[in-house]
């Protein structure tokens, strides 16, 4: 299925020059001559090679289909990391250079999706949100205002996230699963 480049997204499967690629970061790159163009990072599926292709905003690039499957996370080891399809409750590994940064994201029995080319898992999509703690927070400045100033905090996972100047090591907050993290919400 054709589509537009600005419209490519981190996940996607895409067939360039013969060969079936994962999207793994994307940047648009906005020059202040000439027009925007997306910068793409892609991991071939069969050889997992990596390359950097660019395409203006207004190209277009093949998609390919994609089956998605429900499945849970289960453990990392030294060869990627391995999941149980849902329905069937057959297991497999992903490598992690597959997976990427969004790999801290991943927590014991999480749910996700994996998308699927003729069988062969290519990428996973998370949950939105997920709850992690924060391990380090730096202390509040007095006089700060709680509605306009951030203070960086440091989550389980290793990543680094600004938070609001309430919340303090230990608490339990609802953080996207964007990269960079951003805080949403204090943990019910």
């Amino acid at each position: 299925m054709k589509m537009q480049a600005n419209q490519i997204r981190p996940g996607h499967v895409l067939e360039h020059q013969g060969k079936r690629w994962s999207v793994l970061k994307i940047q648009l790159i906005q020059p202040g001559k000439g027009g925007a163009f997306i910068a793409v990072e892609m991991r071939d599926l069969e050889s997992g090679n990596k390359t950097n292709e660019r395409w203006r905003t207004a190209d277009t690039v093949e998609r390919l289909e994609v089956r998605e499957r429900d499945a849970q996370y289960l453990f990392q080891d030294d060869h990627g990391y391995t999941f149980m399809d849902s329905e069937t409750f057959e297991q497999f590994t992903m490598p992690t250079d597959m997976i990427g940064e969004r790999a801290a994201f991943l927590q014991e029995s999480m749910q996700v999706t994996v998308d699927l080319i003729e069988g062969q898992p290519v990428s996973i999509n998370l949950p939105s949100q997920v709850i992690l703690e924060v391990v380090e927070a730096d202390a509040v400045v007095k006089g700060q205002t709680a509605s306009s100033s951030y203070k960086p905090g440091v989550l389980e996972n290793g990543l680094k996230v600004m938070i609001p100047p309430f919340i303090e090591a230990g608490t339990k907050i609802v953080v996207s699963t964007t990269i960079p993290p951003e805080y949403v919400e204090r943990a019910k």
